[in-house]
């Protein structure tokens, strides 16, 4: 029996599947008699620093779990979960940790993108339980801003570089926990949890002992998910953002059939764009909150939820938050959610009133979740224009010209599936949504959307400069080529793709293969 604590904030559904799918029992922590009575303890953070030890001292949570641990019985942590074992954190002065190690937990500075999302590798330092049938040489998965730095050295139990190299895991007798997210690893971290659960006392050191590690590129595979006029849930592909064809929904297949597909032929993350129109609002969405449930069960890697993240007031007038429509995702096997048309009425509002209000859909969800988990999806299109001072957007001189001859261009921000044009850039918006709270930008592009001709360099590098957060490069890829030229000319962390694994023209393993021949870091499959 695995007791699961669960303080109410982030994606724990993952960790109960990667569990349950290893043969074990979970039970939840209802109250601190849950922690004593518990044969092992598993703790999976995720979120904020402060929130997290608020909920666990309002619930009376931080007295059992303390003890639990000091009686050196069998506990895992998890991102935020081992974080919390140390005495404080520069992401909420003044609030202590649990203390059970001394050390504090430190935000990554320098120029590398911050969050630090996605799959890189460990440096072991001392044999653990955990490390059985693990070669040295693998990557796990990493969503983070802020990383543990232990006083005491001898409990260090795997290193990790990125600007600097910190501390990926720890270990002090039966205690362990790991910065990177095992339930988010594939086949390897799931090895890591079943270690965990068999208790062995044998320990092991890996194989290969690496001298350093490198952040993986990742690639992302897409759905675009919808009803179609039957009112099943297909994913489907646009072309410049139409998706019918012969009047019909174009239909690729079914969403949790496709998800697993792609998580088996290597895929670093899935995203789910759910394109349906909400008659109502999103909780009572039932279908797309199943199909992520349901992927959930099979797909150990990163999901992205993104459509209608934002308020509702339903026919009855009950108010829902986005924060409540979020949670219900994030409960659901979401591990992200994806803002799109509502993040530039909210930079709207921001540009006019000069201030945040704290109230906003991105500043609640990042608050709550951490910003790692709010996604900002951007759908512009090009606007030529023949002088860079004739507008008070970011201009930039194009290599691509215009229908009259145009050297200039920018890029205006759309709503309502790119049907409608606002007074925003693309840059502005990139650079307000992080200042509001954003942890990842998705850069999509709707002149380059299903035409297969490559992602649209001048826009990917424009936002790339203008942001510290990771920027995901999406529209346009049509062959492995598409995807190396977004790597090495933009310094993008992502590239993401749909029609072109969808209908096979092109795999995610043909992809991978390529970028490794032309030494991209990658994951292998």
């Amino acid at each position: 029996m695995i007791t699961l604590l669960d303080y109410g904030a982030g994606n724990v559904r993952s960790v109960v599947n990667a569990l349950e799918g290893l043969g074990a029992s979970v039970r939840l922590v209802e109250r601190g008699e849950d922690i004593l009575s518990a044969e092992r303890l598993v703790f999976p953070g995720v979120g904020n620093f402060k929130s997290m030890m608020n909920i666990l001292d309002g619930k009376g949570l931080t007295g059992p779990l303390k003890e639990y641990i000091r009686q050196g019985r069998p506990f895992f942590g998890i991102c935020l979960g081992l974080q919390a074992l140390f005495e404080e954190s520069e992401e909420a002065p003044g609030v202590r940790g649990l203390g059970i190690f001394k050390g504090r937990v430190k935000r990554f500075m320098g120029d590398l993108a911050v969050p630090h999302i996605g799959w890189n590798g460990i440096i072991s330092r001392k044999p653990s339980t955990i490390f059985h049938g693990i070669s040295g040489d693998e990557k796990f998965y990493f969503v983070h801003s802020y990383f543990v730095a232990p006083e005491d050295a001898e409990i260090v139990l795997t290193e990790t570089d990125y600007g600097v190299r910190f501390t990926s895991s720890i270990q002090h007798g039966r205690c362990i926990a790991t910065q990177f997210h095992p339930e988010k690893s594939g086949t390897k971290g799931l090895k890591i949890l079943e270690n965990f659960l068999k208790d062995s006392s044998s320990e092991a050191m890996p194989e290969i002992s690496q001298d350093s590690t490198r952040l993986a590129k990742r690639i992302i595979a897409c759905l675009d998910v919808r009803s179609n006029d039957q009112g099943d849930l297909v994913v489907t592909k646009g072309d410049q953002y139409d998706v019918r064809e012969k009047g019909e929904v174009r239909n690729l297949g079914k969403p949790v059939e496709l998800a697993a597909r792609y998580y088996r032929e290597g895929a670093d993350e899935i995203t789910f764009l759910n394109i349906t129109a909400f008659r109502d609002f999103p909780l009572k969405d039932m279908p797309m909150l199943e199909v992520l449930k349901r992927t959930s069960q099979q797909v150990f890697v990163p999901l992205t939820i993104g459509g209608g993240i934002r308020d509702y007031t339903d026919r009855n007038g009950r108010f829902y938050s986005a924060l409540q429509v979020a949670a219900e995702y994030f409960r659901s096997g979401a591990d992200k959610v994806s803002i799109g048309s509502d993040a530039v009425l909210i930079v709207e509002k921001f540009l006019e009133s000069g201030k945040a209000t704290g109230e906003s859909a991105i500043e609640l969800i990042s608050m709550v979740y951490g910003n790692q988990a709010v996604v900002i999806s951007i759908d512009p299109r090009r606007v030529y224009c023949s002088s860079p001072d004739e507008l008070k957007h970011h201009v930039i001189e194009t290599e691509i010209p215009g229908p009259n001859g145009e050297r200039y261009c920018w890029y205006q921000c759309t709503i309502k599936g790119g049907r409608e044009g606002r007074d925003v850039d693309a840059i502005t918006l990139a650079r307000v949504c992080e200042e509001l709270g954003a942890g990842e930008i998705l850069l999509n592009c709707i002149d380059r959307d299903g035409t297969n001709s490559g992602f649209d360099i001048e826009l990917i590098k424009s936002v790339k400069e203008a942001v510290t957060i990771p920027v995901i490069a999406s529209s346009g890829a049509g062959s492995p080529e598409h995807f190396l030229e977004v790597f090495q000319k933009t310094g993008v962390e992502a590239a993401l793709a749909a029609g072109i694994f969808h209908r096979n023209e092109v795999s995610i393993r043909q992809v991978k293969d390529y970028l490794r021949e032309h030494n991209v870091e990658i994951r292998p499959v």
